[in-house]
């Protein structure tokens, strides 16, 4: 019986063995052929951050220095356009597209073209920046808001101020102050009273300690409304 088994044993590992050689006859080139563009795949990507992205990153980070300082300065103009020598936040945004510098350009970008109150320009580069950070990204929302509220776009205002309120609901110092925003924007400046209302009662609800909250109960009495419990 142990023999017997033994010889089945040996059969069934000699055909498995046969499987896989016919396997690998068969599929062989395939398989290699996927296994180089893999590994040409993998390089190429190592080549490119390595060679290409890292570089040009750090050539946005020293490109952003100056013109950082001339907005700190309030050298609105100068941080915009650059200074004959170093460049402004337009020209970064666009040569360095791609990194994380290039994209922080576009959001101080849009800050230079409100101030300058050219507000779809402001739009324009606002829109174009994005970040993980819901602190920035929520005061990104803020200047979009004041931008489409200065160019007379009022329906767009209201939008972006609901959503700065909305994108970082812990930042319990920001987040109130966006939604009274958007609340009083709707109630003095867009006249719709039904959107103000909800957005006090909603400022009244999410932060009720805050400063706006005691805003929300007078400007809530203003309309009418005296009892917000429901």
């Amino acid at each position: 019986m142990a023999e017997n088994k033994n010889v089945q044993d040996t059969d069934s590992a000699e055909a498995v063995i046969a499987k896989a050689k016919n396997f690998w006859d068969k599929y062989n080139k395939p398989l290699m052929i996927v296994s180089v563009l893999l590994i040409l795949a993998i390089g190429g990507w190592y080549v490119y951050q390595n060679y290409f992205v890292k570089p040009k990153e750090s050539k946005a980070v020293e490109a952003m220095f100056r013109a950082e300082e001339y907005f700190r300065n309030d050298s609105v103009t100068l941080a915009l356009n650059g200074d004959g020598q170093s460049m402004g936040f337009v020209k970064i945004a666009d040569k360095f597209s791609g990194t994380k510098a290039g994209d922080l350009a576009n959001y101080y970008a849009g800050s230079c073209y409100l101030k300058l109150n050219d507000f779809e320009k402001a739009v324009k580069y606002l829109k174009k920046f994005s970040t993980g950070s819901d602190l920035v990204q929520a005061r990104t929302y803020k200047l979009l808001g004041d931008a489409y509220a200065d160019w007379g776009k009022n329906d767009e205002a209201l939008s972006y101020y609901k959503k700065a309120a909305h994108q970082f609901e812990k930042d319990e110092a920001n987040s109130p102050e966006y939604l009274y925003t958007a609340a009083y924007f709707a109630d003095r400046v867009m006249k719709n009273q039904k959107e103000a209302i909800a957005l006090y009662k909603e400022i009244k609800e999410k932060f009720p300690r805050s400063q706006q909250a005691f805003d929300a109960d007078n400007n809530l009495a203003q309309l009418g409304v005296y009892n917000t419990e429901k």
